[in-house]
């Protein structure tokens, strides 16, 4: 089901009515000879109208909310996790169609990014934006490769995962730094075999998206680039996490 899809029709269908309302039938009840009781129809369609527009251009426009189903990203993003996307990172784009009509900003490395999966446009994604056109990756022993030069990671130690994150308990936790200094944390599982990719150019409209928990992570190593035109916004705060219950500690928490 698309959400909006439904909510542009919800919009457009009761905006018409109250206009039409407005423009004729209005007129037509004040020159009636009997009082006339405004129509129910009408009635919902005035109560409903600036709600509907409203959800509209909060969602297509400014925010989004999202809610993180699977552990790809952990330790960054954990199953349970309801974010909030910022629509107008990457431009300003038409409801429904994506079309960006409004050039604002492109990804930069580093950020936490949702987008249409490539191979199923009906799909949300999230992932983190590694490479940028132009920029050659390269994934070997677990190291990523940025225009040939390895990323540093630094050991923080072994991850204790709880509730649903419990499963990767005992992994290599890790922080991750970009050449800007942008860093954050990752997860390397050593019972997991490396898959390696060598020297992907990113083209021009194009971008290399990999979970931040790398061995249990289906991203641009194994189903390819995320074109530009699939971007919804990026990912920058958790407002609330219910896994097994309400976690209160991850309320309200920036996304790095």
């Amino acid at each position: 089901m698309n959400f909006e899809l439904i909510l542009v029709l919800a919009t457009v269908i009761t905006g018409v009515l109250v206009l039409i309302d407005r423009m004729v039938w209005k007129k037509k009840r004040d020159q009636s000879a009997v009082t006339q009781n405004v129509p129910v129809l009408i009635e919902y369609a005035r109560s409903l109208f600036p709600v509907f527009l409203i959800v509209l251009v909060l969602r297509s426009f400014i925010i989004e909310p999202f809610r993180i189903p699977s552990g790809s990203m952990y330790p960054t993003l954990e199953i349970g996790d309801f974010i909030v996307v910022n629509k107008y990172s990457y431009g300003v784009r038409m409801p429904v169609l994506q079309s960006r009509i409004i050039p604002l900003g492109d990804p930069e490395r580093g950020d936490v990014a949702v987008f249409r999966y490539p191979l199923d446009p009906n799909v949300d994604y999230i992932k983190r934006i590694i490479g940028v056109p132009g920029d050659r990756i390269s994934y070997i022993d677990k190291v990523l490769y940025l225009n040939g030069e390895p990323l540093a990671q630094e050991a923080i130690g072994r991850y204790i995962g709880l509730n649903s994150g419990s499963v990767m308990t005992g992994a290599r936790h890790l922080r991750e730094t970009l050449p800007d200094g942008r860093s954050y944390e990752l997860l390397i599982d050593p019972d997991r075999r490396a898959v390696n990719i060598y020297d992907v150019v990113i083209p021009e409209g194009y971008y290399f998206a990999i979970g931040d928990n790398r061995d249990h992570s289906a991203d641009s190593r194994s189903w390819g680039l995320v074109s530009e035109e699939y971007l919804k916004g990026r990912a920058f705060a958790i407002w609330m996490n219910w896994d097994q219950g309400l976690q209160w500690g991850r309320i309200g928490r920036g996304i790095e």
